[in-house]
């Protein structure tokens, strides 16, 4: 599919391979099954994904790869820092005709600016491919190192939803963001 095609449909080309300073954000490969599980058996990374059983299982992780990881409606980067070693997911999707950020890291990375570098470097190329498209995102109410993250990007709150989560069980209150080209802030050197 030429890429003016894929700007008017659904459709996205193939994840793109991009590297910042600190990261590498690339398609899955199967042998990743194992970094994920291990990754979203954690509860604590777990009950902040809205899509995420618990507990969570290597089939979980090979079917979500041989499904879902590199579908042409969707960017699923695999989040790998020096080494090569698989430490979390930045995505782009299309769900309900619109376009969706979702992210996690393994618990290991946690705090040290690695999702706002990932996410940054995602949206900065999907702008590029689509530069009149609006991401949305969300983040539960009590997760506020993620809603620090979207802020930082220039994403800017649009609403309160409930919302199921899985590996809780439970219902939560889900803060919805939006970001458009022009709010998006650039990276800082």
């Amino acid at each position: 599919m030429s890429g003016s095609m894929s700007r008017t449909t659904g459709n996205l080309p193939p994840c793109p391979v991009i590297r910042t300073p600190r990261l590498t954000l690339r398609p899955h490969v199967l042998s990743d099954a194992e970094a994920i599980t291990a990754s979203l058996c954690d509860f604590d990374v777990a009950r902040m994904l809205l899509r995420v059983p618990q507990p969570y299982h290597p089939g979980d992780a090979r079917d979500w790869l041989e499904t879902e990881a590199n579908g042409d409606t969707a960017w699923n980067a695999a989040i790998t820092g020096k080494g090569g070693a698989h430490i979390g997911v930045v995505s782009i999707e299309r769900q309900q005709n619109a376009w969706h950020l979702g992210y996690w890291l393994n618990r290991q990375a946690w705090g040290r600016g690695i999702m706002s570098e990932a996410a940054w470097a995602l949206i900065d190329a999907f702008f590029r491919e689509r530069p009149d498209s609006t991401v949305r995102s969300g983040v539960f109410a009590d997760n506020t190192a993620s809603l620090k993250v979207q802020a930082k990007l220039g994403f800017t709150i649009s609403g309160i939803s409930d919302v199921y989560v899985p590996a809780r069980g439970a219902t939560v209150n889900r803060i919805e963001t939006h970001l458009t080209r022009d709010a998006f802030t650039p990276a800082r050197s």
